[in-house]
């Protein structure tokens, strides 16, 4: 029964150890300081220009193929554009196109497809006036599918190119 109440007590000591104190540079009014809102407006807001995550949340990274394809569908045309004018409007950016295939088929069979994935993208947006030189392409195969599974869904998710920013 001592024990009980040893290690309690013991746990209580160590959960108030954690807590930390209040800040005593803080205003009563929690409004700020002036200091403190002139950092928060110079702070940019969203992700950096030209970064990974600029082109993910403004852009999107990706376009996907049909089974046993790889040309760039009707559908997806329009993504490839958006990455060609993102791309533009950051000329000092490299990327790399990454060409995934689903699990079907040997090993072998998707790196090839992958990879003539990844260059009809590269194709697409030199096509638009993209320097070539600032793109290269890298397959994966079905080495790094985005969903596990193997059904239709998932196979539609891993059929896919990439755009990453190098």
């Amino acid at each position: 029964m001592r024990t009980k109440i040893l290690s309690v007590f013991a746990a209580l000591l160590l959960v108030a150890a954690c807590e930390t104190s209040p800040d005593s540079s803080a205003t009563a009014s929690g409004a700020g300081s002036s200091a403190g809102s002139a950092v928060s407006s110079t702070t940019p807001a969203g992700p950096r220009a030209g970064s990974q995550e600029d082109l993910v949340v403004n852009v999107g990274d990706r376009i996907f193929f049909d089974f046993d394809s790889y040309g760039v569908r009707a559908d997806q045309r329009g993504q490839v554009d958006k990455w060609a004018a993102w791309l533009k409007r950051n000329p000092s950016v490299r990327v790399t196109v990454e060409g995934h295939a689903d699990e079907r088929g040997t090993r072998e069979y998707n790196l090839a497809l992958g990879e003539r994935r990844a260059g009809a993208i590269k194709d697409a947006l030199v096509a638009q006036g993209i320097d070539a030189s600032r793109l290269t392409t890298i397959s994966y195969g079905k080495e790094r599918p985005a969903v596990l599974g193997s059904n239709d869904a998932a196979w539609a998710q891993n059929r896919r190119g990439v755009l990453v920013v190098n």
